[in-house]
């Protein structure tokens, strides 16, 4: 070796700087020992970073390994290790990658279809004792080709051959004796009828979004229900319908409840949560007077307040419906109740004969029926009202639009001791004036005219006294007919809620008047 042969000396070059002499073992043997340890060290430190390196691969995320190892490790690696552990992503993957189709795309979520009147299944709610005379009410409105509805009775009844093309089917309701009743003024078929829906869901119909409940002796206009159902998403929970027109009743029963008579819709969902806990929650009310509040106070157990829709029409009224139907509130109108109390709403013909007369113009503009226009022929200083397809009125003088919007004073409140101040609604006085007495002309006919493509519709005269005035204008008495031609606007209430405007045409013949109804022009307003 070389160490044998070199001698370390000082800088002078004559000291030597290790004694002894220098092929001496002592030396070699530890240069020797000194090489194997650290070339043993060497080598196990080498296994140990490669036995550490190995267990991190099995043991680490793929993720976090990724991370640490992306500067050295190559592309080949990396394809290979993303196609073992896409599979644990590939859920969210898939999600992802539709969502961004759908975007490169430029396509919406698909949209739900509207409701139709084959969506809404109806139950009427009758008693057998009252059926032979309130079925007439239903077939005035019932459509057997495109409605679905059930009759529930309180007893079995009998079905002519005739019935069973015009009527929905019948179910007798089932037994409500375990249900207890402490009301005293009222009757325990209450219980019965408010589990209607309950019953009905029970059916498992096909493709339902909402169940209407209703009287035998209301009758409803099932385009105008359609029309109010749009509105709303079937999918959430929803429980529309409207109060009584009676204060008291309100009060007395609640401002939040859907009065039945009138109708009300409740969406599938939560007539299905209804279901699951209605005969716990009428248990619970034993004391409560009939089905609509017994109704209310589930849906508050559910925490769904009333939706309320003015077209739902209870009338807890007596007497004649004419101020109210004349000055209806801009809303689709959806039902009329309680026709066996209140007077034909056209007069020398029967209850039902008006009902079926009501429907000539509802067929052909089911949105504008009823609907209030207001104007004025200033020439002759007369103001004049057109509930279309109903009635028009007339009146000497100039009147505000804020006072004949408002329903005259022609039907008695509910509770007969109760004055006008109980109504839950303002009204006014049929007059102030003896010579204002409103000259009042009814619906007779109605037809489409193809070539204008418009509703032509007439109005008589109903003659009644009416005072001798001696102000200085023009006298309505000398009219015997009006005209009203009207363009069917189905699309109505697509809209912001409006009051259609109508004016005063010219017109040939001395004891008739003209009138055009429609949309109000660019501008146009009902100015004094």
């Amino acid at each position: 070796m070389v160490w044998d042969q070199v001698q370390l000396r000082s800088s002078s070059g004559n000291h030597p700087l290790v004694s002894g002499h220098p092929s001496r073992p002592i030396p070699k043997l530890m240069v020797c020992s000194i090489l194997f340890v650290s070339l043993t060290y060497l080598l196990y430190t080498l296994k140990l970073l490669t036995t550490s390196a190995q267990q991190t691969f099995h043991h680490t995320p793929f993720t976090s390994y990724l991370r640490r190892s992306t500067s050295f490790t190559s592309a080949p690696l990396v394809l290979n290790q993303t196609a073992v552990t896409a599979p644990l992503h590939h859920g969210r993957r898939d999600v992802r990658e539709k969502q961004k189709v759908v975007m490169q795309m430029g396509q919406a979520p698909p949209k739900p279809k509207p409701t139709e009147i084959h969506d809404v299944v109806f139950g009427i709610a009758a008693s057998s004792k009252l059926w032979q005379q309130r079925k007439e009410y239903i077939k005035i409105w019932y459509k057997p080709n495109q409605l679905r509805g059930v009759v529930w009775l309180d007893d079995r009844v009998k079905y002519s051959a005739q019935d069973n093309r015009t009527l929905p089917p019948f179910r007798v309701s089932s037994d409500t004796s375990k249900f207890p009743y402490t009301n005293r003024k009222g009757h325990r078929s209450a219980i019965r009828i408010s589990r209607i829906v309950t019953e009905t869901l029970k059916m498992n119909m096909d493709n339902v979004r909402w169940f209407v409940m209703g009287d035998d002796d209301t009758v409803f206009i099932t385009e105008n229900l359609v029309r109010i159902l749009r509105k709303y998403d079937h999918t959430q929970y929803y429980y529309i319908g409207s109060l009584s027109e009676s204060h008291i009743q309100n009060i007395f029963f609640s401002y939040g409840m859907a009065y039945g008579g009138g109708g009300f819709a409740i969406s599938y969902p939560l007539a299905k949560a209804l279901a699951k806990m209605q005969d716990r929650c009428i248990q619970r009310y034993p004391g409560l007077y009939g089905s609509d509040d017994r109704m209310q106070a589930c849906m508050a157990e559910l925490g769904v307040p009333l939706t309320k829709e003015l077209g739902f029409h209870q009338y807890d009224v007596y007497g004649n419906l004419f101020g109210l139907l004349a000055a209806h509130p801009v809303t689709p109108l959806v039902s009329l109740h309680h026709l066996d109390v209140v007077e034909p709403i056209f007069p020398n013909v029967s209850r039902v004969q008006a009902l079926q007369r009501l429907m000539l113009p509802t067929n052909l503009d089911s949105a504008g029926i009823m609907q209030q226009s207001i104007c004025y022929d200033k020439t002759k200083s007369w103001t004049i009202s057109v509930s279309w397809g109903f009635a028009v009125q007339v009146f000497r003088g100039i009147f505000s639009p804020r006072e004949i919007e408002m329903p005259s004073r022609t039907f008695l409140n509910w509770y007969k001791r109760a004055d006008y101040t109980a109504y839950a609604f303002n009204t006014r006085p049929v007059s102030r004036n003896p010579c204002q007495k409103p000259f009042v002309f009814y619906m007779s006919s109605v037809r489409m005219d193809s070539e204008l493509n418009k509703t032509v519709s007439e109005y008589e005269r109903h003659h009644v006294p009416h005072p001798l005035c001696r102000w200085k204008m023009a006298n309505p008495d000398e009219l015997e007919t009006v005209i009203v031609h009207k363009k069917p606007d189905p699309h109505l209430w697509d809209r912001s809620p409006r009051r259609n405007c109508c004016r005063v045409m010219e017109s040939k013949e001395r004891r008739r008047m003209v009138i055009d109804v429609g949309v109000c022009k660019d501008g146009e307003v009902s100015e004094i």
